[in-house]
């Protein structure tokens, strides 16, 4: 028996990358979930490939209404809604500060925190009354980026700054009837996109050498696949192994909060 037997999340982003290894580990732990995804084809193999176990919804997630017909479309589909989980997100590719062309800096600061931020906050608006019949929780995806600098440029980092602040605010709003926590992955080989605004929404966090720069800077040495991040979302979600958290975030980014001092080379000093 799993430990989200019974349980019903909806996961946004859930059609690729972290979002779907969620919506994967989650069925695998005996929840139902429904997914709130911009990509039609994927949603649409997402659906196929989990049958009943699956609620696909194809929307956007910086509209509120698109999150409201998520959160009824689960609940008509399985009846009642336990879990929400905020993980649709954008990136900035580090780009600088210096580097932000002028002209373009307005559009990409909306639409990075409108996927970012407002993404999240209008998923919990749309969720927190089934959520509270329920006595249910909300997880945010956060990053690195919400801890430490150099997880992407101003924009992005501010971003993930923005959701811990969200979190903390929400779990003393919505206490005591919904918990809300976040998780704060590393380095992930996904499918990531950027920003439309900056002409990145062609480009994927994919093209980057993550495994070389991963395995020679991090502690644990290692690139985790999506799937290993996981475990963290399944225990937040699961009433019965987290009942006093509230108001925090799991950090599971592989050691960058401790790397210390790197010398030319690569290595750490001792």
């Amino acid at each position: 028996m799993g430990w989200l037997e019974n349980k019903v999340a909806l996961v946004t982003g859930g059609a690729s990358g972290l979002g779907r290894a969620i919506v994967e580990r989650f069925i695998n732990e005996g929840a139902k979930v429904g997914v709130l995804d911009r990509a039609r084809e994927r949603s649409i193999e997402l659906a196929k490939q989990f049958g009943d176990r699956v609620e696909a919804v194809v929307g956007d997630v910086t509209v509120l209404a698109d999150n409201h017909r998520a959160v009824a479309e689960t609940v008509k589909r399985f009846g009642w809604l336990d879990c929400f989980v905020g993980n649709a997100g954008i990136w900035d590719f580090n780009i600088s500060l210096v580097d932000l062309p002028e002209e373009r800096i307005g559009a990409a600061v909306d639409e990075l925190f409108g996927v970012n931020v407002k993404g999240y906050l209008l998923g919990a608006k749309a969720a927190y009354r089934e959520l509270a019949k329920t006595r249910g929780n909300i997880i945010f995806t956060v990053s690195n980026a919400g801890f430490y600098p150099c997880g992407g440029g101003p924009l992005y980092t501010a971003s993930k700054h923005a959701v811990v602040g969200l979190i903390r605010q929400l779990a003393y709003e919505l206490a005591p009837k919904i918990r809300v926590n976040g998780v704060a992955p590393g380095a992930i080989p996904t499918d990531l996109r950027g920003p439309a605004s900056l002409a990145m929404a062609q480009r994927s966090i994919a093209e980057i050498p993550m495994k070389e720069m991963v395995e020679r800077g991090l502690p644990l040495g290692k690139l985790p696949e999506p799937r290993d991040y996981t475990g963290s979302y399944v225990l937040l979600a699961s009433s019965e192994n987290s009942s006093t958290a509230t108001g925090g975030v799991i950090i599971c980014e592989g050691g960058i909060g401790i790397r210390g001092f790197v010398d030319a080379a690569g290595g750490r000093n001792l």
